[in-house]
Formats: C-alpha cells, structure tokens, sequence
C-alpha cells in the first residue's frame, strides 16, 4: 500500500505529571463513592495518599506466589491470626489492598470496618510490573502507617526484601531496616516483635 507523501507522521504525544493542583480523596470521600455505587469491583483501582491508583495486570506468576504465600502463612501462624488476599487495609489517607497480609483475630472482626495499621502484623506485595511502586509509593504508605512487617516478593530479582523499624509520621516516611533474601535462605516471621517461625524462601518464590 503506497504512503501518501503529503503525509508527516506526527510524534506521540510527551506524557507528564499535571503541573496543576489535584483533588485529592479523603478516606471517608473514597468510601462514599463505593457506598454510592461509583466505584465498584470491576474498577481496578486502590486509593494511595488521596488518589485513586490503577491496579496493574497480573500475570500467572503473580497469582501462583500469591496463593503459595497464603498457604504457607496460614500453616504457621498461631491462634489469633488469620491471613487476609487482596483485602483493603484503612490508613489515615489510603486504602491498599496487598496481596497478603497477617491480620489479628477473625474475619468476622471487620464485618463493618476494614482492619487499621493496628490490627496488621505484616503486609506482603508479589511484585513483577510493580516493583517501583511497592519500593515507592506502597513501602512509604506502610512505613507511614506504622505497619510492622512489610515484605516485597521481588519475582525480577528472585529475592524476598523484609523492611522493619518504620518510621511511622515523618518527613519522608521509610523503614529503617531492610534484609534481603534468596530461595535458598528461610524467611522469619515475626508478628509484634516475636519470631514466630520460618519459612522456606524456596517455598513461595518461583
């Protein structure tokens, strides 16, 4: 098919971050819109510090170790405890949903409320496509928050990265302390403070 030589490709068009102020959602705005029925299951989307975020794609290794995670939390964790997939997590601006995390007493707990910061002892993200995000925008909401334990199961770098001692409300929010590792090494799982048990890395990452 011949081109038309009048015609001039035009280059794509620059994407960038808004240069005017945004309209961030409160908490109680979020739930509302959800209560309204103009946000709903179908909408991929989770608010983080006021805006709403898309989810990314999953691929299947995504699934897989989300699911392996759960099982094996769920053989070791003591009476008390239960772990929670994908459910919301209220903080004082944001509203993540991890792909796992170790949440204390029962379901039925939070028949009217999601679980806070301080119902949550550890809160993992499965990340392939979204691994800047979880080091980012997700570890300084937890760290914000004042949650305990977070975990990143790194799928790129065949690595799990714990972060401990958050800095709770601070300029810029971070955990302290971060230690990584490989299939081969264990895992701890510490929920307040007190190792619990381990976990074989090889058990969850791929």
């Amino acid at each position: 098919m011949a081109v038309d030589p009048r015609y001039i490709p035009r280059p794509a068009p620059i994407v960038t971050a808004p240069t005017e102020p945004i309209w961030c959602l409160s908490v109680e705005q979020y739930h509302e819109m959800i209560n309204a029925g103009i946000l709903t299951d179908d909408d991929p989307v989770e608010l983080l510090e006021g805006m709403l975020i898309p989810k990314m794609p999953k691929k299947p290794p995504h699934g897989m170790t989300k699911q392996l995670t759960r099982d094996a939390l769920a053989r070791a964790l003591p009476s008390g405890w239960y772990v929670a997939e994908q459910e919301p997590v209220t903080t004082e601006d944001s509203e993540p949903e991890p792909d796992v995390a170790v949440i204390r007493g029962t379901p039925r707990d939070y028949s009217d409320r999601h679980p806070g910061p301080g119902d949550v002892a550890i809160v993992i993200e499965v990340s392939d496509t979204t691994l800047r995000r979880d080091r980012g925008l997700k570890k300084r909401i937890y760290a914000r928050a004042g949650i305990p334990v977070y975990l990143i199961i790194n799928l790129p770098e065949s690595q799990i990265e714990i972060y401990t001692e958050p800095t709770g409300e601070a300029e810029e929010p971070d955990y302290q302390r971060r230690q990584d590792y490989l299939p081969t090494d264990e895992i701890p799982i510490i929920i307040e403070g007190r190792g619990i048990g381990r976990l074989a890395a090889r058990e969850i990452v791929p």
